[in-house]
């Protein structure tokens, strides 16, 4: 057997064992996962309403759709739709740190030169390339949503962190699905796990889909209501929809 397909079983016959561990003893491993896409999933709130707070200079007017305003199930599956895109890029870091951290170790042995060094040190490599990938995406997420934010919340005349709370319901578990894949990455790579990793991209996407489905369903149809309790929906909100501007009372 050549190295290439030995690291393929090799992946294979790991996956399969690691996914029997953790079915023995699931919480343990979820826990961990949960705990660290949670303090991500938190970070990044955070550094949006500090962004919000300090850039609301500007007013940018509301558009008539989730979550300011009720939608459809056309809305439920565009939300859905850009979410399992940045999980699909997220379960790929999983993919790719599980290839440079173990499949390509294993086929060092048949290269030499440049090659050789690559595959002997493609877990490092992984480590700091997702790590600036991950820093620049949620360094510009929150400064994007953040003067978006701070937009909003002076086009309404309300607090940026009273606009925030309204979004919580939906945004909260949406980050945390999202963050899922991240979250196991890091826990395999300080623990040298690399063989984890191919599992848990299966494990973290299979529960984060159903996660992002009923966000998806919480910001159409309920978070439209919730931001109009804590708004009171003064002054009106004012949008275009279809060439005509709309004032929502």
């Amino acid at each position: 057997m050549d190295a290439s397909a030995y690291a393929f079983a090799h992946g294979v016959r790991h996956t399969r064992a690691a996914l029997a561990a953790w079915q023995r003893r699931p919480w343990a491993v979820l826990g961990g996962w949960f705990a660290g896409s949670a303090l991500a999933a938190v970070g990044l709130l955070a550094a949006v309403w500090g962004v919000a707070s300090l850039d609301g200079g500007h007013q940018q007017p509301v558009q008539l759709r989730p979550p300011f305003a009720v939608g459809d199930s056309g809305d439920v599956l565009h939300v859905l739709r850009n979410n399992v895109l940045v999980l699909a890029l997220h379960a790929m870091a999983c993919v790719a740190g599980f290839i440079a951290g173990s499949s390509l170790p294993l086929q060092a042995q048949s290269r030499s030169g440049l090659s050789r060094w690559v595959h002997e040190h493609g877990g490092r490599i992984a480590i700091a390339f997702v790590a600036c990938a991950t820093t620049f995406s949620l360094s510009a997420q929150a400064y994007m949503i953040g003067h978006t934010l701070g937009g909003v919340a002076a086009f309404l005349h309300v607090s940026p962190g009273l606009l925030l709370l309204g979004l919580l319901p939906h945004a909260l578990p949406e980050l945390i699905a999202l963050f899922l894949p991240l979250a196991a990455w890091i826990i395999a790579s300080r623990r040298g796990r690399w063989d984890d990793l191919l599992a848990a991209t299966l494990v973290t996407v299979a529960i984060a889909l159903p996660m992002l489905l009923a966000a998806a369903y919480v910001e159409v149809y309920v978070s439209p209501h919730l931001f109009t309790v804590l708004t009171g929906l003064h002054p009106p909100i004012v949008g275009q929809w279809e060439g005509w501007t709309v004032v929502v009372r």
